[in-house]
């Protein structure tokens, strides 16, 4: 089930890689995240010291929650396998790679980021798109005229 999710990032970027991770939460923003009250719009993702962080991610405080609820918008860590980190850090490293936040889903009952290792598109790659998501769209208003 998915509670976020980032449309921008397919426009933005061509996807290579993509990975699941298992996002650090404290307290009540487990409750809120489940409850859909989560975006991933303008988070980002970059990799400190060997670990891997969302910025950016706003989950709203819980609203039954205690004086205690976390701040919305804090940095979270994200869990994933030092193979995966490893091969994450090497790509990024590289000019033109990034990492992106794809959407935030539940998977047996725990709060996950699906991520993946993108690399950004230049303008008329855009325009490309868009002419593709057009010519389809005509076609399937064709194809169901008749």
């Amino acid at each position: 089930m998915v509670l976020a999710g980032n449309k921008k990032a397919y426009f933005d970027y061509f996807i290579e890689d993509k990975f699941e991770a298992g996002i650090e939460l404290v307290g009540s923003e487990v409750k809120s995240a489940k409850a859909g009250k989560v975006s991933i719009k303008e988070s980002f993702i970059r990799i400190i010291n060997g670990e891997v962080f969302i910025m950016g991610m706003s989950i709203v405080p819980w609203s039954f929650g205690s004086v205690y609820n976390p701040e919305e918008r804090r940095v979270r860590k994200l869990l994933l396998h030092k193979k995966e980190i490893r091969k994450l850090h090497e790509k990024v490293t590289q000019k033109g790679y990034t990492i992106v936040p794809l959407d935030i889903h539940l998977s047996k009952g725990y709060v996950k980021v699906s991520i993946a290792l993108a690399r950004g598109k230049k303008t008329y790659d855009k325009r490309e798109s868009i002419a593709k998501r057009d010519a389809q769209r005509d076609i399937q208003r064709m194809t169901k005229i008749r």
